[in-house]
C-alpha cells in the first residue's frame, strides 16, 4: 500500500518532523563537540538514515494531495507557513537522496584535526541540510527568507571549517557576500510581488500585476538565484569556496544547494508570477549558454581537483538554467507541450547532477585523505592502489561526461530534442537564433567530455608522478558504501528514465496544466515527441553494449589464446620512459587555452636564458575579476570614504543633517 494511502499519515508533516530530527541530531553533536567518535559512529549514520526517509517521504508526497500548515514559529502577527506539493517534493528527493550518500560517506571521512571540532562541524551540517528543507517548503516570504539566510550562514561555517587559513577566510569572505548581494534580489522581488497584500505564498499567486511589474519581480528573482546557482557574472565565489570547503560539504553544496536556486527561479516564474513572457526565457536561456560554455572552458584548464569540479558545476548549473530559459520561452508562446518537455529535462538534470556531482567530488576527498595532494602534478597511478574509489569515481566521470546509458546523457538528450523543434516559435527571429543554442550545447557536452578524461585520467592512470602515492589506501566501508550509493542512482536514473519521469510529469500538471501523456507508457523507450521522429532506449542500449564487450572479449580470446605470450610493453625504443613523461593537467589544457584565448588572462612567466634553474610558468585568471569586481570594489572604497567624511564625530554636525532632512522632507510634503 502506498505511504500516501496510510490512515493519518501526511508528507508535508513527515517532512517537519525529519527537518526537526536534523535540527535535533545537530545539537547531539554541539553537546559533544570533541567526541569524534560519537559524531561520526553514531550523528552522521543517523543523519543518512534520516536522508533515506526523506527520500522515500519525498516520493510518496509528488503524488500525493498539496499540504500547508500554519506554524506556531515566526512573529506574532507574522507565523511560519510550510506547503508541500510536487515541485517540493522533487527537490526533497534530491535533497535526501543526496545526503544519504552524502553523510554515509561523512561518517568516515570526518576526524579530529585542525579546524572547527567534529561536534560543531557535525551541528552546522545538520542545519545546514534543515535550512534547505526549509527553503523547499516555505510558503511565504518570510519562512522562505529565514530558511534562505539560515542556508547561507551555516554553509559559510562549513566552508571557514579551517579557518585559520588565511585562502579559506577569503574565499568564506567571498561567498558570504555574494550570497548576500543574491539575497537582497530575491527579498526586493518579494516586494514587488507583494504590493500591498500578505506576505504568504497563496495570496502572491492571487495578485495580478502588470506585465513591467513582472517583469522586474522575475530578474530581481533571477538576479538573487543566479548568486546562489553561480551564473555570470555572479560566479566568482563558487570557484573559491568549494575547493576551501571539507569534501563533503563541497559534495553536499554542489550537488544539493546549487539546486535551492533553480528551485526557487522554478517557484518564482511559473508560480507566484505566472504567465512567464516569451523574452523572460530568452533572456534566461543566453545567460545559462554563456555560463556553461563559460563554466567548461575554465574547467578544462584547471591544475586542482576541486577547483576542476567546482568550474563544472558553474557548466552544469548553465545548462540547467538553459532548460528553465527554454521551458519559458514555450509556455510564453503556448507551445505548451515543447514547455513540459523542457522543464522535465531541467528537473531530471538537476538529479542527475546531484548524484554524479557529488559522486565525484567525495571521490577527491578520498583522494586528498590517502594522499594529500589535490593537485594534479602530483597524481596519478591510484587505480592500483584504490581500485574501489577509482572504479566508482568512472561511473560518476562516465555519468558527468553525458555518456549513454548513464544518466548524465538523458537530460542532455532531452534539452537536444526541444531545442530542434523550435521551429514551431512563431517568431522568425527565434527560429534562426534558438537552433544556434543546440550546437552550443553540443559544444559544452563535447567539452565536458574531454574535461572528464583529463580528469580520470591524469588521477587515476598512467604512473604515479611522485613516490609517496604508493602508500595510498582505498576508502573505508562507510565511504565505500556512500560513493557506491550514488553511483547506482547514476546507473538507474540513465537505465530506467521513463519511470522516474512518469513522476516528473507531476509536476509539470501543476506548474503548466500539461503532461507527455502516452509517451511515457512504454517504460523501456524515451520517445517525447513521437516514436518516429526521436525515441531513445536506454535498457536496449545497455544489453546491446554488455553483448558487444562479451562477444568481442570471447572472440578476441579464442583468436589469441594459442600465441599468447607475456612481453614487456613497447616503449617507442628509448627504454626510459618514466612519470614525467605522461601527459599532465597543463598539457590536456593548453588546446583549450588556444582556442578560447580571449576568455582568460593568461600569466606567463617565461625564464631567461641565463637561469640555471629555469621555471615557465603559466597562471590563469578569471578576466571578470580585474574587468569587473576589482573595479566595483574600488568604487565601494571611494563611496565608503566619500561617506565617513560626514561621519566627524561632531554633535552639531549630526543636528544639522537631521534639521536639513526634516527641511527636505517638508519640501515635499508640500
Amino acid at each position: 500500500m502506498p505511504w500516501s494511502t496510510w490512515p493519518g499519515y501526511s508528507p508535508i508533516d513527515a517532512t517537519l518532523v525529519l527537518a526537526g530530527v536534523w535540527l535535533l541530531l545537530g545539537v547531539a553533536g554541539l553537546t559533544a563537540a570533541r567526541n569524534t567518535a560519537f559524531v561520526a559512529r553514531i550523528v552522521f549514520p543517523l543523519g543518512a538514515l534520516v536522508g533515506l526517509m526523506m527520500l522515500g517521504n519525498a516520493i510518496a508526497g509528488i503524488v500525493a494531495p498539496v499540504g500547508a500548515r500554519e506554524l506556531l514559529l515566526g512573529l506574532p502577527d507574522m507565523p511560519f507557513h510550510v506547503r508541500q506539493d510536487a515541485l517540493s517534493c522533487v527537490f526533497l528527493a534530491l535533497l535526501g537522496g543526496g545526503s544519504f550518500g552524502i553523510s554515509l560517506f561523512a561518517s568516515g571521512y570526518f576526524r579530529e584535526g585542525p579546524g572547527a571540532a567534529p561536534g560543531l562541524l557535525g551541528f552546522q551540517y545538520h542545519v545546514f541540510l534543515a535550512s534547505m528543507a526549509g527553503v523547499l517548503i516555505a510558503d511565504d516570504a518570510y519562512a522562505f527568507m529565514v530558511a534562505w539566510e539560515v542556508m547561507a550562514l551555516s554553509s559559510y561555517f562549513l566552508v571557514v571549517t579551517q579557518h585559520k587559513v588565511p585562502a579559506i577566510q577569503r574565499a568564506g569572505f567571498l561567498y558570504l557576500l555574494i550570497a548576500h548581494v543574491g539575497a537582497l534580489g530575491i527579498l526586493l522581488s518579494f516586494g514587488v510581488l507583494q504590493q500591498g497584500s500578505s506576505l504568504t505564498f497563496e495570496a502572491m499567486r492571487a495578485t495580478s500585476r502588470p506585465a513591467v511589474w513582472a517583469s522586474i519581480a522575475y530578474f530581481l528573482a533571477l538576479f538573487g538565484c543566479g548568486a546562489k546557482a553561480g551564473l555570470l557574472p555572479l560566479h566568482a565565489w563558487l570557484p573559491e569556496a568549494h575547493p576551501a570547503a571539507p569534501s563533503p560539504v563541497s559534495a553536499l553544496m554542489s550537488g544539493v544547494m546549487l539546486k535551492m536556486a533553480v528551485y526557487a527561479t522554478l517557484r518564482f516564474s511559473l508560480d507566484l508570477i505566472g504567465g512567464p513572457l516569451w523574452w523572460w526565457g530568452l533572456a534566461t536561456l543566453v545567460l545559462g549558454l554563456g555560463t556553461a560554455l563559460f563554466g567548461v572552458v575554465f574547467a578544462a584548464v584547471q591544475t586542482d581537483m576541486k577547483r576542476l569540479l567546482a568550474w563544472s558545476s558553474i557548466e552544469n548549473l548553465g545548462i540547467a538554467f538553459t532548460g528553465v530559459g527554454l521551458t519559458l520561452l514555450f509556455r510564453g508562446f503556448g507551445l505548451d507541450a515543447l514547455a513540459a518537455i523542457a522543464l522535465l529535462a531541467t528537473l531530471y538534470h538537476c538529479l542527475n547532477h546531484a548524484c554524479f556531482k557529488s559522486l565525484l567530488f567525495l571521490a577527491t576527498g578520498s583522494v586528498l585523505h590517502a594522499t594529500g595532494e589535490r593537485n594534479f602534478g602530483k597524481l596519478g597511478g591510484l587505480i592500483h592502489h584504490m581500485p574501489w574509489v577509482a572504479g566508482l569515481a568512472l561511473v560518476g566521470t562516465l555519468a558527468i561526461a553525458g555518456l549513454p546509458p548513464l544518466n548524465g546523457f538523458v537530460a542532455e538528450w532531452l534539452l537536444l530534442q526541444v531545442f530542434l523543434f523550435t521551429a514551431s516559435v512563431p517568431q522568425p527571429f527565434i527560429d534562426m537564433l534558438v537552433p544556434l543554442g543546440a550546437a552550443l550545447l553540443a559544444l559544452v557536452a563535447a567539452l565536458s567530455a574531454y574535461v572528464m578524461v583529463k580528469f580520470y585520467g591524469v588521477v587515476f592512470l598512467g604512473l604515479p608522478r611522485e613516490a609517496d602515492l604508493e602508500q595510498a589506501r582505498d576508502a573505508g566501508v562507510p565511504e565505500r558504501l556512500g560513493l557506491g550509493w550514488l553511483a547506482l542512482a547514476c546507473v538507474l536514473l540513465g537505465v530506467l528514465p521513463v519511470p522516474v519521469l512518469r513522476y516528473l510529469q507531476v509536476v509539470s500538471a501543476q506548474l503548466l496544466g500539461t503532461t507527455l501523456g502516452g509517451r511515457l507508457d512504454s517504460w523501456w523507450l524515451l520517445s517525447p515527441i513521437s516514436a518516429e521522429r526521436a525515441s531513445y532506449g536506454p535498457v536496449f542500449f545497455l544489453v546491446g553494449l554488455v553483448l558487444v564487450v562479451v562477444i568481442t572479449a570471447a572472440v578476441m580470446r579464442r583468436l589469441y589464446r594459442a600465441g599468447e605470450r607475456r612481453a614487456a610493453a613497447w616503449d617507442c625504443g628509448f627504454g626510459r620512459l618514466d612519470a614525467r613523461m605522461q601527459d599532465t593537467a597543463e598539457g590536456f589544457g593548453q588546446p583549450i587555452r588556444r582556442m578560447f584565448g580571449p576568455l582568460f588572462e593568461i600569466h606567463r612567466t617565461v625564464p631567461s636564458p641565463t637561469d640555471r634553474a629555469p621555471v615557465y610558468a603559466v597562471r590563469i585568471e578569471d578576466p571578470l575579476w580585474n574587468r569587473l569586481y576589482r573595479p566595483l570594489g574600488r568604487l565601494v572604497l571611494w563611496l565608503a570614504d566619500l561617506v565617513s567624511t560626514l561621519q566627524r564625530g561632531r554633535v552639531s554636525s549630526y543636528l544639522l543633517y537631521s534639521f536639513l532632512t526634516l527641511i527636505a522632507l517638508l519640501i515635499l510634503v508640500l
